[in-house]
């Protein structure tokens, strides 16, 4: 039965028809019907008196229920619910049943494994007589175990986690068996196929594209059919546990093949991933977080103050008005205007972006002065508690940010995510002082980019402007790309003077590597360190033509490194900005770079 609409008495009958008859009954959608299956929990605890009414049904309103609860039921019932997440679905429905489950197994060992039992067989080995064919079969299930394991490390891992299955492998071992029929292999098309076509029509993130294209050059391609080929990293940094070597096994029979996986060590490093061995501390923070919002959402929220101490209201009360008293003062329409016309009025870009970065500044402190107000008076009893309120007064006792604050009310971003109230306001603080000391006292010599709404508007304005620069060469919006440089300075105080062209920018952090401010270049990060600052970053725009010569003159033929830039740590198209070229060496080029997942971030905090 799927839950819906009008769906509740065909689902109590088909429940005790299966309870009477000892049958089996599936419930779909159960998150459809969250009502019922408060009711269906009732009905399962045992001993459970029902309040009925004269007609033999729940005197509340709402699904009707069976006189006498369930009858006897049959040592063959069960009964399945398919459900999705829901907030709201009952917790004691919950502890009586026991969770059924499909999900791909943890850790390589146990992916390969399952590869070699479900879809590799000694039947498919045969099936192309070379040995090339199984070094590549083994390969792909190599590659396979390794894009599904590496979603446990978060947005390091992959930007999306995505859902790949034993269909997206079991279409790339027969593309690659028809292939190796019709001829010699061309690795190009079979790496095309693999990453683009099989595993990347799932892939909506170009970053994760880029990144499965790069593990199909690596790991797809002559070297993998040499005899010293491994998976392992040419220098890594932390010894495998046991010093494993991650071969490709040569053999005709499907016994070598387990025997060598069944040897794999029982904890990966993240450098078999191409990850940097900090990703393994990124992975355990990213559990332990998961962890502790789960046990602060699960604890009670009522008042205290009986044993001599401030209760949750006064404790919050007062924190309201702490804040009311440190939140900056309102920005008037009629002085920041003038203000900007001093600047040189609207016709200038970075002025339009400065007007709207106001505009959304002022709504923000509008809004959190009107909720900070409308929650003292409902402390005291002045006005109703609404909902909206109580969440804020539960928001701000856990010592985090309202979602009122942040988010609007169709979800979409209303202010910048951070996990901490103190965090949220030391910002909001901060924003101020940076847009009201570029409206009194002019341009600032260097920008904080994480302190902007909308920091591809403001790389916009920008770019417009130098391209109005260039009116005379005949520049167009259309045929320029951002230019990208560090700079030797480390703090914004060095920075005595704007530069001619562009501006130069602060707040960023790289998050997967490190950088060398004397060679200029990216380097590993540093053990337990898993953010560094990024020197002063100059952004300017050149010709897409000059731009391809200043790369081969700068970069060298292995070129640079292109590392995008995020507003907070999850890393979708929503909080994308633009890409910072990244020098760095033949040894360790751009792939090396990708696979260890590196991006630049405009906070380390969210």
């Amino acid at each position: 039965v799927s839950m819906g609409e009008g769906q509740e008495p065909i689902a109590l009958n088909a429940i005790s028809y299966g309870a009477e008859n000892g049958s089996w009954v599936v419930i779909q959608n159960a998150h459809l019907g969250l009502e019922f299956m408060e009711t269906l929990e009732e009905l399962l605890l045992p001993d459970t008196p029902q309040k009925q009414n004269s007609n033999g049904c729940s005197s509340e309103d709402g699904p009707p229920i069976l006189t006498s609860g369930l009858p006897l039921c049959e040592p063959e019932f069960r009964l399945f619910l398919t459900t999705e997440p829901h907030p709201k679905f009952p917790i004691g429905l919950l502890q009586l049943s026991l969770k059924v489950t499909v999900e791909p197994p943890s850790g390589l060992r146990a992916g390969i494994l399952r590869s070699f039992s479900v879809i590799v067989d000694q039947d498919r080995l045969e099936r192309v007589e070379t040995e090339q064919w199984r070094q590549l079969l083994y390969a792909l299930c190599f590659l396979h175990s390794i894009v599904q394991e590496r979603r446990k490390f978060g947005p390091l891992g992959w930007c999306v986690p995505y859902e790949y299955n034993t269909g997206d492998i079991t279409a790339c071992i027969l593309f690659l068996e028809r292939h190796l029929y019709n001829g010699p292999i061309s690795w190009s098309t079979f790496q095309y196929m693999v990453a683009e076509v099989q595993y990347g029509g799932k892939i909506t993130d170009s970053v994760d594209r880029r990144l499965f294209n790069t593990y199909a050059q690596v790991w797809l391609s002559t070297a993998t059919c040499t005899d010293t080929w491994t998976f392992n990293p040419k220098e890594p940094i932390q010894h495998i546990p046991g010093d494993f070597q991650y071969i490709v096994p040569k053999a005709p029979e499907m016994q070598p093949y387990r025997s060598h996986v069944e040897c794999f060590p029982e904890i990966d490093s993240p450098e078999i991933f191409g990850l940097h061995p900090n990703a393994d501390l990124t992975f355990r923070i990213k559990e332990v977080n998961a962890l502790i919002s789960t046990l602060a959402e699960t604890q009670p929220k009522g008042g205290g103050g009986q044993g001599g101490g401030e209760s949750r209201e006064e404790i919050v009360l007062s924190k309201a008005q702490e804040l009311l008293e440190r939140l900056p003062r309102n920005y008037i329409e009629e002085e920041y205007k003038t203000k900007i016309q001093k600047l040189g009025g609207l016709s200038v870009p970075l002025n339009i972006f400065l007007f709207q970065e106001i505009q959304r500044l002022q709504a923000v402190i509008a809004k959190v002065r009107f909720q900070l107000e409308q929650l003292q008076l409902a402390i005291r009893g002045e006005v109703v508690m609404t909902s909206e309120l109580q969440e804020a007064l539960d928001k701000i006792a856990d010592a985090s940010a309202p979602h009122a604050w942040i988010y609007t009310l169709t979800g979409d971003e209303f202010s910048w995510i951070l996990p901490a109230l103190g965090l949220w306001f030391s910002s909001l603080l901060a924003r101020d002082e940076q847009l009201r000391t570029w409206l009194c006292n002019g341009r600032p010599h260097c920008y904080w980019l994480t302190g902007f709404f909308n920091p591809t508007g403001f790389l916009t304005a920008m770019k417009q402007e130098v391209t109005r620069k260039h009116k005379q060469d005949k520049w167009a919006l259309d045929d320029v790309v951002y230019r990208t440089e560090v700079q030797p300075f480390e703090r914004v105080d060095h920075v005595k003077q704007s530069p001619t062209e562009g501006v130069y920018l602060h707040g960023l952090f790289l998050d997967g590597a490190a950088y060398d401010k004397k060679e200029s270049i990216l380097v590993e990060s540093e053990p337990k360190k898993l953010f560094v600052p990024l020197p002063i970053l100059h952004v300017s725009v050149l010709t897409k033509e000059e731009s391809h010569k200043r790369r081969k003159e700068l970069y060298g033929s292995h070129g640079p490194y292109e590392c995008p830039v995020y507003k907070y740590r999850p890393r979708t198209d929503r909080f994308f900005i633009f890409f910072v070229t990244l020098k760095c060496t033949p040894e360790k080029n751009a792939k090396h770079w990708t696979l260890r997942g590196v991006a630049l971030l405009t906070t380390d905090s969210a």
